[in-house]
């Protein structure tokens, strides 16, 4: 569902108010925008606050708390943003269009202050608006924003407030408004149940896609999020299916005797998928026009060729295989044709997944009895390391390329399986709060 997108233009401040911040505005100008640089060193968090908005109509209090607790989350998920608690506020927010005291925010450290309003219209629909303030150039930063929706998606409301918040700040495409795909286990380690599921990347409006009453793995989001690719177990042998979002409608894609298929994933145009097929104990990467169901083969080696993934423009395909003797990562044209090695550490490389920018390669490494997400140039260049543990694995980038999520196994007959994100810098390793063991994530664009 689209959201109504509106500008508000930000209401004039009184005459004595504008004199009092031309000082403040020109010493923000002399030292920069408010603006959090984003890179590998240690990053303080930037205090904000975010009065809870104002409620405007009769029964808005209740939307009016939610949203704001949700954008304030968001922020704070990121490890960039830290929240000043309400009860050192000076300041009450209760007219959305007041001048705000900004001499009050400063006195509490506030760098930057949200605020915002709820009202309910006539038709039934929410509407919100919001601002960001610099608070020491006493000033609202660019135009506010508008957003009318039905009340049944608030949470998505308050998504598109702090994607929007999260971007003026950072200088970073949002993400806060997209899903995820995954597999959601329950029942004993020695026979999981595994449905497919569907999130915010927040945890929350979990949904379930499957019964259960087949094994699945592997689901990977269509480029506009309306499809999924999988596999399943329905038949008593691994078989790709396409799922679509909106009618539930599902069919297998190859069903070729005497195959196996598996580790699908789509084009960036989402008009073909690139899978690994299995035939006569080989195994390599074959690509099929999901229209006209045309398969081309795109390896033919002896070695087991798996996981291919996509580069953002197309032209290049990035998979694991063992030609080399261990599991290595490569790198094709997406045509097919020769391939090159990428990866040279010690210890084993897979599941390889293209960066959204186009500049990365996130994957899951295998060295000395420790598993590892990690990162590296598209040339093999500057790897990072970001994780370590008993079992990580099965990176999936966030839509802006910043944060990668990737499923977590703890130890022992009692061991499950839960989602984790960290940023590509190696920091603010958080778990994804669902009440479900979860495995292989896949995360969807930024909803429209």
């Amino acid at each position: 569902m689209k959201l109504a997108f509106l500008l508000v233009r930000s209401a004039p401040l009184a005459l004595s108010l504008l004199a009092a911040a031309v000082p403040a505005a020109l010493a923000q100008e002399a030292r920069g925008p408010l603006r959090i640089e984003i890179t590998e060193g240690v990053i303080e968090p930037l205090p904000f606050a975010a009065p809870v908005f104002v409620s405007e109509t009769p029964g808005a209090e209740t939307y009016a708390r939610d949203i704001t607790r949700v954008v304030v989350d968001d922020l704070t998920s990121t490890g960039l943003f830290r929240p000043i608690p309400e009860s050192a506020f000076i300041s009450r927010i209760t007219s959305f269009d007041s001048p705000v005291q900004y001499a009050d925010w400063k006195a509490i450290n506030a760098q930057a202050l949200i605020t915002g309003s709820v009202a309910i219209a006539g038709d039934g629909r929410l509407v919100i608006r919001f601002r960001l303030h610099d608070v020491f150039a006493e000033a609202p930063l660019g135009e506010g924003l508008q957003f009318v929706a039905p009340p049944a998606i608030w949470r998505r409301i308050a998504h598109k407030v702090a994607d929007a918040v999260y971007s003026r700040i950072t200088g970073e495409a949002p993400y806060f408004d997209s899903r995820v795909v995954f597999v959601a286990e329950s029942g004993p380690k020695d026979a999981r149940i595994k449905r497919l599921a569907v999130m915010d990347q927040d945890g929350a409006n979990l949904e379930f896609l499957t019964d259960g009453s087949a094994l699945v793995i592997a689901p990977r989001f269509s480029p506009d999020g309306s499809r999924v690719l999988y596999t399943s177990y329905q038949t008593g042998f691994p078989q790709i299916y396409l799922l679509d979002l909106a009618t539930g409608q599902r069919r297998a894609l190859s069903n070729q005797p005497g195959t196996i298929t598996f580790a699908p994933r789509f084009s960036p145009d989402g008009r073909t998928v690139v899978y690994s097929m299995s035939s006569g104990g080989n195994t390599d990467i074959y690509a099929m026009d999901i229209a006209t169901g045309t398969i081309r083969r795109l390896t033919e080696t002896p070695s087991i060729e798996t996981a291919p993934s996509f580069s953002p423009d197309g032209r290049s395909i990035v998979f694991e295989s063992d030609r080399s003797g261990t599991q290595q990562i490569y790198i094709m044209p997406a045509a097919g044709g020769e391939a090159r090695r990428i990866s040279f550490g010690k210890g084993r490389y897979g599941t390889p997944v293209w960066s959204p920018r186009g500049d990365l390669i996130a994957f899951t490494k295998q060295n000395e009895g420790r598993f590892h997400i990690g990162v590296m140039r598209t040339d093999g260049s500057e790897e990072r390391l970001l994780t370590a543990s008993f079992l990580d694995e099965g990176p999936t980038w966030s839509p802006n390329g910043r944060v990668i999520m990737f499923t977590r196994q703890t130890r022992g007959a009692a061991g499950a399986p839960a989602l984790y994100t960290v940023d590509i810098t190696g920091r603010n390793l958080r778990r994804v709060p669902i009440d479900t063991a979860a495995s292989d994530p896949s995360w969807g664009p930024l909803r429209p």
